[in-house]
């Protein structure tokens, strides 16, 4: 869930996320991690390639 997160954030700085956290506070780590990964431009075009 992480790196999904960070790729939409990386995708486009417009985006604006809105994960659910209610179920654990282990969601809500998940989540805040998401923000802070950097992905490499080939980590960025693989989920592209997944949703066509």
């Amino acid at each position: 869930m992480s790196v999904a997160l960070a790729w939409l954030l990386q995708r486009s700085p417009d985006i604006l996320l809105v994960p659910g956290t209610s179920s654990t506070t282990a969601h809500l780590r998940e989540n805040i991690a998401g923000a802070g990964l950097s992905l490499s431009p080939e980590d960025m075009t693989e989920p592209d390639h997944i949703s066509h």
